[in-house]
């Protein structure tokens, strides 16, 4: 299988929407997938083929869940070896995960806020580091929703980029999880955004969310993208160029034409800012 690089926009493979992609067959403007492999790497049979046939057409990058970076168990080494062995059978091109933690002795079933300290950017960017050293490779973080911020010392701007610098890793940037928390802790999230280490970026995530309150967005992954968070990646692109992104839809899924015009507007948002950055170099 050749190797691939990844770009423009992507869609996320879940078990529910195998049927349907199969089924369409033509997925435009689709140009990568992504996967989690705590979902996959035990799988065989059809649907185990079935993705390996995925993986041949698209570029397929692997989004952890259960890593926990940041929680207090030892990182489970073997479970990462696991992820090197998986990503080269399906010729993979990235391992991500999220800036959290989802384990204290056992699994939490949701992803906890780190606190935000020079402590915890000590520890977590450690695990990132090991977890890189038996990659080979970096691997990307996702800034995550968080609902508390238990111990807080500094600001979640300021504690991101400081794991990422220790660490020395990619960002996985989540545009939906900036306008959540920008709603839920009252802050600007186009200055959030200017303040990230655009050299970092290794692709975006954008998807829907949920409306508890005036004050308070749940982030879901089960409802389509709102007006504001297509504004913030138009903003992002206009920051920092064009990155390949990537729609998140994890469950309440529409018809698969409905998922595809979502696809189909990153690929116009990217379109228009890629021929903006021509005429500006021109």
């Amino acid at each position: 299988m050749k190797a691939f690089s990844f770009s423009g926009p992507g869609l996320g493979l879940r078990r529910a929407l195998l049927g349907p992609f199969q089924s369409r067959g033509d997925l435009t403007p689709v140009r990568f997938m992504e996967i989690a492999p705590e979902n996959w790497i035990p799988i065989g049979g059809a649907e185990g083929r079935l993705l390996r046939d995925f993986a041949a057409r698209y570029p397929m990058v692997l989004h952890g869940l259960s890593l926990s970076v940041g929680g207090p168990d030892p990182l489970d080494e073997p479970f990462i070896h696991s992820i090197k062995k998986f990503k080269r059978e399906i010729n993979c091109p990235l391992y991500s995960e999220h800036l959290s933690y989802c384990t204290d002795g056992a699994h939490l079933y949701d992803l906890m806020p780190i606190p935000f300290t020079e402590e915890a950017v000590d520890y977590v960017a450690n695990r990132i580091a090991r977890v890189q050293d038996i990659l080979g490779e970096r691997m990307a973080i996702e800034n995550v929703s968080y609902y508390a911020a238990p111990g807080a010392e500094m600001r979640e701007i300021d504690f991101l980029n400081a794991v990422l610098e220790k660490a020395d890793c990619l960002l996985l940037l989540d545009v939906n999880n900036i306008y959540v928390n920008s709603v839920n802790h009252r802050y600007d999230p186009i200055a959030f955004l200017q303040a990230l280490p655009g050299e970092r970026i290794a692709y975006g995530h954008i998807a829907g969310h949920h409306n508890e309150a005036e004050d308070l967005i749940v982030d879901t992954h089960g409802a389509a993208v709102i007006e504001n968070v297509w504004d913030l990646l138009d903003a992002a692109y206009a920051t920092f160029g064009v990155f390949p992104t990537l729609l998140e839809r994890d469950f309440n899924f529409p018809p698969l034409p409905e998922l595809l015009q979502e696809v189909t507007r990153i690929d116009k948002l990217q379109q228009k800012h890629q021929v903006s950055h021509s005429l500006h170099a021109s």
